[in-house]
């Protein structure tokens, strides 16, 4: 008996051992601190700091200031620094504290490093061994890539996962989580994402790239893909790849600049960095049997779109970068992101040229930067069996870009597990399967359909959806209070024919609307799919205002419904068409179609012209056209949402054809016209200036035609900021039967504001644009010259308020300021002409509603 009570004794005091032990190993301890020169009292910069026997660690900022979080039972901290004597600094556990370090200089190995001792002066680039040592890397930097060689092929493994981060242990016992605890993941405290994750995406991609220097070519051959596949009901995986992988992108720092997450970083090493960077030698090291100097830099401002990080210079005579390790200032301008790291490592061959064979690229993204669930995503990508300056015949670059020459075993375990250039992580190893098993639940298929009606407005009923909700109720001067619905079609019906239409009703002008369209896929797949190639037939009854021009948005949005001034000129329009679309896997496209079309006034417009002296009322316009649309777009990225695509901003122009043809005659067509239009849209990037977003336009109608079918110019009577409407100009405000326009919108990403004490922690950037159109009307089109023609548009007062640009182009312009609250921009307008025209505003405000990192 006395036996067992004294082995109960011990059990418990054991369980009390074990517990008390992993309360200690579980406390957290905050430490902030400050590292001095110990005789000159000067703070020295990027210091290490390290936790003994762990590879835990940090290193001090441009001002020698460092913080760290430990979780774990660690009683001391390292201090090393090159030219000085390391230290060992005690720290109590699970205390918050700040301490002070001071470091004394070594002689000795002051002597064999270039870094100097005394006094620190004030940083300049002037007989600086830091930046003579970078400048020597820009100098040599073309000689140090693949780029440098004549000939380049090699394989390309690359692994994307995303995974929920951050989570508490009251996230994960949360009631909704009852059934998937299976997903949820843990991994060390210290590594970006927190110790558990929940991982929600993966993909692969094997592939054998191809370079040439002279002429310069490359070509991308995809051999093999593999990636979690949502339902599309819900989700667009093609979509979700091509965002995240824009987001993701190869960082590559002997490009001038790099993009990451859609914004434009400049490299450290490119030849105006020692303008924006400060550098400074820190260490040597030795790796892979190479001597190395350590250069840290980070930037001069800290809110500008920069890095920091370190460099690994080889000391060969080359100048090449054998590592480096790239992060982000905490105070940049750049929203959402709680943690970046990128590590890149660089290769040599036989000969000593170097090439890049491995980058790893870790962001943690976060509505709050500092606590909260948040997204983690990891990119990997390695390179090996590099074959350098072998010529490579012409015919490997014929085609397109990146050609898929998927193998059949492709996505067969058993050829990843072969072809994998390293083996999935023990917790990337079900992602696959837990997905799959997850997508299967009637629980989260219950939450995919909430959040599909929520985000995309849609509420699927199998074989149907109906939507989209934020149409379901609207108002405005001509139909008053308007109620809606409508719906959609589903691969589940069908995959090759899909129906969609909608009733509206208007309780002012008490009448019906409706649209009804059948579509008939060509290729198999979903007409929301990339690519595209359908036949549509639709037949739509319904009213327009004449110049509005709305993107990712319909008319009948009930945010829409308050306008400023007079906006009581509509058209009840009955539009039959008929349209074949075919897009190709380069993102050039093409539509043919047919549309008949009749118009008539509502609201305060009316169709009238003179005969016989007297003003004569219209019933309607009739017309029938024939068009043709050329669309190129190389390498566009968008998200295939429920309505529109989302394009993914990026470098590459979008241009656009339109030719349409009016046949009089034909289907009680009225009039015979030729409409030519031409459009070019670009984002040009400036580096550290922030990017412009130019769109060019121009167009020509020969024939004579009435008012209704000259190009009425985009105007916006909104509240909202349009990037393609003109927005201090009325509805049909003014024609032209030819104009050409031009409009550029530009982001200075937070330039000028970052260098701006107080006002820099707002995190605001600056915007400003310019809206110029230059049109005008030849006398056969002018109602004033042609009394033949519909008159102009008049006010209740009987004055005109339709115009041409005869006298001088139309100009308005805008300052403004974006990232207010990371969603909001407003825009301060002013239009510089035609101040005459009845109804105008000189000056206006406008606000934009956008999510950007």
């Amino acid at each position: 008996m006395n036996l067992k009570i004294k082995f109960s004794r011990i059990n418990i005091l054991t369980l009390l051992l074990v517990f008390v032990t992993q309360l200690l190993l579980a406390q957290t301890t905050e430490i902030k601190g400050t590292v001095l020169d110990a005789r000159t009292k000067e703070t020295l910069p990027f210091v290490s700091i390290t936790v003994p026997g762990t590879r835990l660690g940090t290193t001090t900022d441009v001002d020698g200031n460092f913080s760290m979080k430990l979780t774990g039972q660690y009683k001391q901290i390292a201090v090393t620094y090159v030219g000085y004597v390391s230290q060992n600094k005690a720290i109590t556990p699970g205390v918050p504290q700040t301490v002070k370090v001071l470091l004394k200089a070594d002689a000795n190995v002051l002597s064999e490093v270039v870094v100097k001792s005394g006094r620190r002066k004030k940083y300049s680039n002037k007989n600086n061994p830091a930046v003579e040592l970078i400048e020597r890397v820009i100098a040599n930097k073309d000689k140090n890539r693949v780029e440098g060689y004549n000939f380049a092929e090699y394989e390309k493994y690359e692994k994307l996962t995303f995974a929920l981060s951050d989570l508490s242990d009251k996230f994960k016992e949360k009631r909704f989580f009852k059934n998937y605890q299976f997903l949820f993941q843990k991994q060390d405290s210290a590594a970006i994402g927190g110790e558990s994750i929940l991982p929600l995406y993966m993909e692969e991609k094997l592939s054998r790239n191809y370079y040439r220097k002279s002429p310069s070519k490359t070509k991308t051959k995809i051999l093999a893909t593999k990636k979690v596949d949502f339902d599309p009901k819900y989700i667009d995986a093609q979509g979700v790849s091509a965002y995240m992988n824009r987001m993701y992108q190869d960082i590559d720092i002997y490009d001038n600049n790099v993009f990451v997450v859609s914004n434009q970083f400049l490299s450290p090493i490119a030849p105006t960095a020692p303008s924006f960077y400060l550098f400074f030698i820190t260490d040597t090291v030795y790796r892979d049997n190479q001597k190395l100097i350590e250069l840290s830099f980070a930037p001069r401002n800290k809110g500008d779109m920069l890095f920091q990080g370190k460099l690994y210079v080889t000391q060969d005579g080359k100048y090449a970068v054998k590592n480096a390790l790239l992060t982000v200032h905490r105070n940049i301008n750049l929203n959402f992101i709680r943690d970046f790291e990128s590590d890149l490592d660089f290769d040599r061959d036989t000969k000593g040229q170097y090439y890049l064979s491995k980058t790893n690229l870790k962001i943690n993204f976060g509505i709050s930067k500092n606590k909260g669930t948040g997204v983690f995503g990891e990119r990997t990508v390695s390179f090996k069996d590099y074959v350098l300056n072998r010529p490579i015949p012409d015919s490997v670059f014929t085609g397109p870009l990146e050609e898929v020459v998927q193998q059949v075993a492709g996505n067969s375990e058993q050829f990843w597990q072969n072809k994998r250039h390293e083996q999935l992580a023990e917790g990337e190893k079900g992602i696959y399967r837990n997905i799959d098993s997850l997508q299967n639940m009637k629980s989260f298929k219950r939450t995919a359909e909430i959040a599909t009606l929520l985000l995309a407005g849609y509420k699927s009923l199998g074989p149907v959806e109906i939507g989209p909700a934020n149409t379901f109720y609207s108002f405005n001067p001509v139909e008053g209070f308007r109620l809606r619905l409508g719906g959609r079609t589903t691969t589940e019906l069908s995959k090759r024919y899909y129906f969609e239409g909608y009733g509206a009703y208007g309780f002012k002008d008490e009448k019906w609307k409706y649209f009804l369209s059948g579509t008939y896929s060509l290729n198999n797949k979903s007409i929301y799919q990339f690519p595209q190639n359908y036949i549509r037939a639709s037949f739509q009854r319904d009213t327009k205002i004449p110049g509005q021009e709305l993107q990712f948005v319909q008319e009948d949005n009930f945010l829409l419904s308050f306008k400023r001034g007079e906006n009581d000129k509509w058209l009840y329009n009955d539009i039959f068409k008929l349209d074949y679309v075919r897009e190709f896997e380069n993102h050039f496209s093409y539509s043919v179609g047919f549309r008949k079309w009749n118009q008539k006034a509502a609201g305060s417009l009316e169709f009238a012209k003179f005969e016989d002296g007297a003003l004569r009322r219209l019933p309607d316009l009739n017309t029938s056209e024939l068009s043709l649309e050329l669309r190129w777009a190389p390498n566009e990225k968008f998200y295939q949402g429920k309505l529109y695509r989302v394009p993914v901003p990026g470098p590459e122009p979008v241009f656009t054809a339109r030719y349409t043809a009016g046949i009089k005659g034909l289907l009680e067509g009225q009039y015979n016209y030729h409409n030519l239009l031409g459009n070019i849209s670009k984002r040009f990037y400036l580096s550290q200036l922030g990017y412009s977003d130019v769109t060019v336009e121009a167009g020509n109608i020969f024939g004579q035609v009435p008012f209704p079918l000259l190009a009425i110019h985009r105007a916006n009577q909104t509240y909202a900021y349009q990037l393609n409407s003109y927005n201090l100009m009325n509805f049909l405000e003014f024609v032209s039967d030819h104009y050409a326009s031009l409009n550029i919108d530009h982001s200075f990403n937070g330039f000028f504001l970052n260098k701006i004490p107080l006002v820099r922690r707002l995190k605001l950037r600056e915007v400003i644009s310019f809206k110029g159109l230059y049109g005008g009307l030849r006398d056969e089109n002018d109602p004033y010259q042609n009394q033949s023609l519909m008159v102009f548009p008049s006010n209740d007062a009987g004055v005109r308020n339709t115009y041409t640009l005869e006298k001088q182009p139309y100009i308005e312009g805008s300052v403004g300021l974006s990232n207010i609250f990371k969603v909001l921009r407003i825009d301060l307008v002013k239009r510089f002409n035609y101040l005459d025209n009845p109804d105008v505003s000189e000056w206006g405000i406008r606000t934009r509603f956008k999510l950007d990192f």
